[in-house]
């Protein structure tokens, strides 16, 4: 026995024979909806329309759900402060674009003796983008070098 429902059709409870010829009458598709419910629900329905407009309705989803993007920029431990406005000017653009920004120090050969230097350019650069992001994560080392990530504010 199933509860069959559809446009067309007296929604009732049908043994699954009598659903099925009804179905075919009308040259459409039996087709489980739930299958947990007792007695299980099935639909009368053109199955190939059913599927499109299913992955009709994925797409739209996918389409609606914000994409993230991380804008990069890199530094160095001695950068001087002119370089140092140039690139803070330009994660303050991406941040009010809406993009992370993922701001890291790179340490070249012997210049990891200059970790702590490094570091304080980050907390700089941090509390400088404080009205415009907030940090996401704080100065971390991963091998050569030192990152951080700041998000934009709502």
């Amino acid at each position: 026995m199933v509860r069959v429902v559809g446009d067309d059709i007296e929604n009732g409870i049908y043994s699954l024979r009598e659903a099925i010829a009804m179905a075919e009458a009308q040259h459409l598709d039996l087709v489980e909806i739930s299958p947990t419910a007792n007695p299980p629900v099935c639909k009368i329905l053109d199955y190939k329309k059913f599927l499109f407009e299913q992955k009709k309705k994925q797409k739209e989803m996918k389409a609606k759900t914000a994409k993230i993007v991380v804008k990069e920029i890199r530094l160095g431990p001695n950068t001087d402060e002119h370089d140092f406005r140039f690139k803070l000017n330009h994660a303050i653009k991406f941040l009010e674009e809406g993009a992370k920004v993922k701001v890291d120090v790179f340490f070249r050969g012997r210049s990891i003796v200059y970790k702590d230097q490094g570091e304080l350019i980050l907390l700089k650069f941090a509390q400088e983008l404080e009205d415009y992001g907030k940090v996401e994560q704080l100065p971390k080392l991963e091998g050569k070098r030192m990152i951080m990530i700041v998000s934009p504010k709502k």
